[in-house]
């Protein structure tokens, strides 16, 4: 992150002694080869080493990051969660993040200015991650680190750090050029090497490094070191950064090179430079069929600062103490001449002019409100994106929650959540959102796809047809990337509606009868509402959903960077159209929206500062909206996922994370406005919560864990009382366990 805004041959990989890196310390002149066993720092004491295996041992998280402060900005509080769980937590931070080369808040000149040093300023920064990171794991800024030098592939060095009283934490420094701008066209950088601008991008060697000199990586060393490190971390969660941010209301940065030109983002093109090499690395990765799943999530970066702060205060408030860690503003002696942190940020985070990042935490994808759906036989059926492909899990009896699966639906380099809908007859239609890479026969790209239960295999899971693309509203490889999410609707007649926001920020839609036989791209018309306030954004903004109610009518919801939009038919069937100023509090994120009876909907959603859960309701007459219930505030971000059960639906069950990171859900009577009373479910996860129902009626909850695995609770009685049974965790495919290698 933050460079502060004043601011393919294969190559193989290094294999010794079964896979061995290569390791240099500081000052030596030869190589020393180190086995995959072997630790590269001193063994942390038992009881922690124990109890950290105790916690995490199926989990391992790999976060890369282009800037030092980054993850702390971006990524946080999952950040933390991941590493306090115990499990193995290793970030990269791609560039040195050198910036102009000066660890000053001034902003003047002369004598208030430092000298430029920017191999000095790289260090700084290193040593503030540390702390920062120091801080999460062990409560102490200055808790010493192990610094080495490895080989991910065979002639380059990068720096690693091992967090000694907790070796399961580590930070690997490959330290790239940074762009130094935020959006000006510059060959020599992460997104210059990405374009084919440069051949060859430098490193910067900072100060006291035990890296012996500077390297020159090619577009292929830095995929196949990325992939090297995932191939010894085998992370069960890879968070990154954005790639497909949103483009922003300025003319383009003017260049002379057609490599470099597009439109300028809200976000920093090393940022989406990293996420993109990430994602390339994780295509290679995925193509070795790796031996446990991968959950991939991507932050949003600059972005943020301009949407409606979405975190309650004392998750900013913690994202800043952590932040004035890496930022210096304690003047602790670590011992370096250096510095031992970030002076830009110093102090500033939770009220200074980076206070929108640190009050806001946003995944790109919003999340789906739909990916556990009844089969015909009543057997439940579960979908996610593991390894960048679609997956089933399906229950091998009607109500007795045990799943097969997950079994591969095919699909390649999807990105979020599948959304799933449900046709009259039963037949399931699966939606999804994939990037294309760029190769010599085709563009940078993404495009939506659909694929269309037709059958039952012998095993009991739903068979589908091949993927179908619905290619983007917008034709154009680089408009395409900022293709919002699908949500879907199915209408009485069997027509399929499937919406996503367009480049323009407006909503896009095609109609296909019983799934198929799509219509072109058309567009819904404008929400009534003003605009994005000053138009610093478009109109709308990703995390929208869709139903149909009892009476056969399509509504749409979105949200805006201040108000919740809404689109209803004036018939049955009939495309939706916009109703005006919903008068709803600003929302926070992402919108989930199911039909009750009587042609009445209720909408869920976090409101924006507070985080806090908020219940609307519209009902066709009078027509508008009223906000019904507020739940008591847990904190938390991202989608709440909301669905009614029971027969008939009586039942509302509200999902969604909160400040721990765990899932909080609620029942209460679709009849009443009281909201209900929390209940934890103490799983790590990814994405957001999918409710469904069994054949009694009784409600059932999934996440996908931070192990890659389905998570299911049901109730043992119906109705908005009913408790809960424990939850259940389900097999890990032969292949897809053991502890996670050392980075090194």
């Amino acid at each position: 992150m933050p460079t502060h805004p004043s601011r393919w041959s294969r190559r193989r990989l290094l294999q010794v002694a079964g896979g061995g890196a290569a390791a240099v310390t500081a000052g030596a002149a030869g190589w020393a080869w180190v086995g995959p066993g072997m630790p590269l720092s001193q063994v942390a004491d038992p009881a922690l080493e124990r109890e950290a295996a105790a916690s995490g041992a199926e989990q391992a998280f790999l976060h890369v990051i282009a800037h030092a402060d980054d993850s702390l900005y971006f990524m946080n509080p999952a950040l933390e969660q991941s590493v306090r769980s115990g499990a193995r937590s290793v970030t990269v931070c791609m560039t040195g993040g050198e910036s102009d080369g000066r660890n000053t808040a001034e902003h003047g000149r002369g004598d208030r200015m430092p000298p430029r040093d920017r191999p000095a300023f790289a260090r700084a920064r290193t040593n503030g991650l540390r702390a920062a990171h120091a801080v999460m794991a062990t409560g102490d800024p200055l808790s010493p680190w192990d610094v080495e030098a490895i080989s991910l592939l065979p002639g380059f060095q990068v720096e690693i750090q091992t967090l000694r009283a907790a070796p399961r934490n580590q930070l690997v420094f490959m330290e790239l050029v940074e762009a130094r701008t935020v959006s000006e066209p510059r060959a020599r950088s992460l997104r210059g090497l990405w374009l084919g601008a440069v051949d060859v991008l430098p490193t910067l060697r900072s100060e006291g490094t035990p890296v012996q000199r500077t390297f020159q990586y090619t577009r292929e060393d830095v995929v196949e070191s990325l992939k090297a490190l995932l191939e010894r971390v085998r992370p069960t969660v890879v968070r990154t950064l954005d790639p497909n941010a949103v483009h922003a209301p300025h003319p383009s940065p003017p260049t002379d090179d057609p490599k470099l030109r597009g439109f300028p983002y809200y976000d920093h093109q090393d940022h989406i430079s990293s996420a993109c090499f990430t994602q390339a690395a994780l295509a290679a990765y995925w193509g070795g069929r790796p031996s446990r799943p991968t959950v991939v999530e991507n932050y949003i970066g600059y972005e943020a600062g301009v949407l409606p702060n979405n975190v309650d205060l004392a998750t900013a408030r913690r994202k800043a103490e952590l932040l004035s860690v890496y930022g210096w503003a304690d003047g602790r002696d670590c011992g370096d001449r250096a510095g031992c942190g970030d002076r830009k940020v110093g102090g500033s985070a939770f009220d200074g002019w980076s206070r929108n990042w640190t009050r806001s935490t946003r995944l790109r994808a919003p999340g789906s409100n739909s990916w556990l759906r009844p089969l015909k036989d009543g057997r439940l059926a579960a979908f996610a994106v593991l390894d960048g492909t679609a997956v089933c899990w399906a229950e091998t009896a009607p109500g007795n929650g045990t799943f097969s699966g997950p079994h591969r639906l095919g699909g390649g380099l999807l990105q979020g959540q599948v959304h799933a809908v449900s046709h009259p007859g039963g037949a399931l239609q699966l939606f999804v959102s994939r990037t294309v890479l760029p190769a010599p026969n085709h563009a940078h790209r993404r495009e939506l796809l659909t694929a269309l239960q037709n059958g039952t295999a012998r095993n009991g899971v739903p068979a589908f047809g091949p993927w179908e693309s619905l290619g983007t509203p917008d034709a154009a490889p680089l408009k395409s990337l900022e293709t919002g999410f699908p949500a879907a609707a199915v209408g009485q007649d069997g027509t399929v509606h499937v919406f996503a926001r367009d480049w323009r920020g407006g909503i896009a839609y095609r109609s296909g009868a019983q799934g198929g036989d799509w219509s072109l791209w058309r567009h819904l018309e404008a929400p009534t509402a003003s605009p994005g306030a000053g138009g610093r954004v478009p109109a709308v903004v990703d995390g929208l959903d869709a139903c149909v109610d009892s009476e056969g009518m399509v509504h749409v919801v979105a949200p805006s960077d201040r108000a919740v939009h809404h689109w209803v038919s004036r018939e049955a069937g009939q495309i939706p159209e916009p109703t005006g100023d919903t008068g709803l509090p600003e929302p926070g994120g992402p919108l989930s929206l199911v039909p009750l009876g009587g042609g009445a909907v209720r909408l869920a959603y976090r409101q924006s500062a507070t985080a806090q859960v908020l219940l609307a309701e519209r009902r066709p007459r009078p027509g508008s909206w009223r906000l019904s219930a507020r739940y008591e505030p847990v904190g938390g971000y991202g989608r709440v996922t909301l669905a009614a059960v029971g027969k008939p639906a009586r039942t509302v069950v509200v999902a969604g994370r909160d400040n721990a990171g765990l899932l909080r859900y609620a029942l209460s009577d679709a009849g009443q406005d009281t909201p209900g009373r929390w209940l934890t479910g103490k799983v790590p996860h990814s994405g957001a919560a999918a409710v469904g129902q069994d054949t009694d009626g009784r409600a059932v909850l999934a996440v996908l864990g931070n192990d890659g695995r389905l998570h299911v609770v049901r109730q043992r009685d119906v109705g908005a009382d009913g408790a809960f049974q424990e939850w259940r965790a389900q097999p890990v495919p032969r292949g897809q366990s053991g502890p996670a290698k050392r980075a090194g």
